[in-house]
């Protein structure tokens, strides 16, 4: 983070301290000028700060501690959620949620990578970080989305799958490209929308769709800025150019025609407002299902697919 930003950020936490302090006071009335004028220049401050962000520095708000989780986008805008379990051959990923649920009484599928907010969650959760018997628990439910004619939505937040041996010894690789070949051809709107991080084949194992989106401060990328500057520079030192040389931000992401969509975040980013984050990815969902809905099936899979062939044209030189 440039000294710049940091400098931002601080004053930013300083005026929202002292906005706190004087609506907790006891003379509250008295101060609702004053916390009007610090309001509008806390807003002002994250306004400057947020449009000026690097690559690298968008990657860490991607990360934020406090970035709403799946589980409470589920809380906030989801309706009779029921959520389901296991994959029916090892065990139940907690990395990954699944459930039925109604979004704007609009029946679908919800499947979210979940990184957990307390340590113990992240623990036992991974981080975030699938293994296969989570990406054969989203599958299996897809499979009954299909059967039952409903939408599938998937949320996507994940520093990729899980590298370690106990992963690649159940079918690692073999999980997550059996759901891109299922996903590709399977028979229901699908919806996929990155919230967080979209790590590697982490991301894609639940992230082949008719819609591909992006929170505006949301990343995807083949890798993170740090496996990038270990693999090309030797250090992580270099993150921050690696960032920058992956086009990794949602803005570079449409531009490269990757994703069909940016939704805008509240100013200061989702973890600022995450309810109005929250209305605001709720009617997202809600239209995208409408849209895609009116497309007769058999166009809708061949639309799915000739998407996904155009990805990866370049232009060569002798």
């Amino acid at each position: 983070m440039t000294k710049e930003t940091q400098n931002l950020e601080n004053t930013i936490l300083e005026l929202g301290q002292r906005i706190q302090e004087l609506q907790n006071s006891a003379e509250q009335d008295d101060s609702s000028v004053q916390i009007k004028e610090l309001e509008e220049q806390k807003t002002s401050l994250q306004k400057e700060m947020y449009s000026n962000l690097s690559p690298y520095e968008i990657v860490k708000i991607a990360r934020h501690h406090l970035r709403p989780p799946v589980s409470d986008y589920i809380k906030m805008m989801v309706d009779d959620f029921i959520e389901l379990h296991g994959d029916r051959n090892y065990g139940d990923d907690k990395a990954i949620t699944t459930g039925f649920g109604s979004i704007g009484g609009k029946k679908t599928l919800i499947i979210g990578q979940h990184k957990g907010k307390t340590t113990k969650e992240r623990i036992d959760c991974n981080f975030g970080m699938p293994n296969p018997e989570g990406y054969r628990k989203a599958l299996q439910k897809m499979k009954l989305a299909e059967k039952f004619h409903l939408p599938v939505i998937t949320l996507i937040d994940t520093p990729g799958a899980n590298p370690d041996i106990g992963a690649e010894e159940r079918g690692q690789a073999h999980a997550i490209a059996m759901n891109i070949a299922e996903m590709s051809k399977l028979r229901t709107p699908i919806i996929c929308i990155v919230i967080g991080e979209g790590g590697s084949g982490g991301a894609l194992g639940i992230g082949v769709g008719d819609k591909f989106s992006i929170l505006e401060y949301a990343y995807c990328s083949v890798i993170s800025p740090e496996g990038c500057a270990a693999i090309l520079w030797k250090s992580k030192d270099n993150a921050e150019e690696a960032a920058t040389a992956l086009k990794l931000t949602a803005k570079e992401l449409y531009k490269l025609g990757i994703v069909d969509d940016v939704i805008p975040e509240p100013i200061g980013a989702a973890h600022n407002n995450p309810e109005e984050m929250a209305k605001t990815l709720k009617e997202t969902i809600v239209r995208y299902i409408e849209e895609l809905q009116a497309i007769p099936l058999d166009k809708l899979i061949e639309k799915r697919y000739k998407k996904y062939r155009k990805f990866g044209h370049y232009l060569g030189g002798e």
